[in-house]
């Protein structure tokens, strides 16, 4: 067979059954076709392989051509956001319940990764968003997003206040439980569920859809991909503020702030079999209506 990749990185969630006996046999089935294999630390400690070489997500990132994640899509976006500073392929296996982000099937796996790893596949490259919070004009905290970044109260049904800027220009304010900026990979995500629009990946977009406003007339808007948005927070809000990105990483925002939310310009790549179909997972995962004829 041939090798259109070397080194495989093999990524999942630790101390799950699941994630582990699928780890088992893809190892088992790489090492028989010698292909130089990297386990990533927090998951090799819950399986048992001999002679294995145990590395950190970058040093996967660094040496390895491609990332099989397994697990779900929380778990493939805390590893992509890590991943997409490198220039390396990622494929997801769902161990997870949705799976958007996850193609491959952990009961059918091995003969369609075997014609990824032989050339017979297509990548897309999703872009990522950072999140800075900047107090007194300098930066205090910033981290990336592969879904979305989300303004929200410390505690539930808070209402806060705040203003919304498109490049410099003033779009809107608002009194709400916050809002979400999400890219259109996770428009399916968080967004979706709070009302948002699907976004095609192939969008150079981003959603801003407000969370329980306290004005019937706010609704979410799609602008251009490459915008910058700015959240300045009224003084008047209370001190426990949030700006979550992809549910996992928590920016610490006071009164008075700015939230700078933009393009990234990392990307992530990812891989999928050629017989891919955008619209035939939505479909799979959201059960819509099948062809009438």
């Amino acid at each position: 067979m041939a090798q259109h990749y070397k080194t495989i990185g093999l990524i999942g969630k630790p101390n799950h059954q699941g994630a582990s006996t699928t780890i088992l046999a893809l190892h088992q089935y790489l090492a028989q076709n010698n292909y130089q294999i990297l386990i990533e630390s927090s998951v090799a400690s819950s399986v048992t392989i001999e002679n294995s070489t145990v590395c950190s997500l970058t040093d996967i990132g660094e040496q390895a051509d491609l990332a099989i994640v397994i697990g779900g899509d929380g778990y493939m976006l805390g590893a992509a956001r890590v991943l997409a500073c490198y220039d390396i392929g990622v494929i997801g296996v769902n161990r997870g319940n949705l799976g958007f982000l996850t193609d491959l099937s952990p009961d059918e796996i091995i003969e369609p990764l075997s014609k990824i790893l032989a050339g017979e596949s297509r990548s897309e490259q999703r872009f990522i968003i950072e999140a800075e919070v900047y107090r007194h004009g300098k930066l205090k905290s910033a981290n990336g997003a592969v879904n979305e970044a989300v303004l929200h109260a410390g505690k539930v049904a808070s209402m806060i206040e705040f203003e919304v800027y498109i490049d410099g220009s003033f779009m809107f304010s608002q009194r709400s439980d916050g809002l979400i900026i999400s890219t259109p990979t996770g428009s399916t995500a968080y967004s979706m569920s709070a009302g948002g629009p699907i976004l095609t990946p192939n969008l150079n977009a981003l959603s801003l859809v407000p969370m329980f406003p306290h004005t019937l007339t706010s609704r979410p808007i799609v602008v251009d991909g490459n915008s910058e948005i700015k959240l300045k927070l009224a003084n008047e809000n209370q001190e426990s503020l949030q700006v979550s990105c992809d549910g996992h990483v928590i920016l610490a925002v006071m009164p008075g702030d700015e939230v700078i939310i933009k393009k990234s310009e990392y990307t992530i790549r990812l891989v999928h079999p050629l017989d891919h179909d955008y619209f035939n997972v939505l479909r799979s995962k959201l059960s819509w209506g099948n062809k009438l004829f």
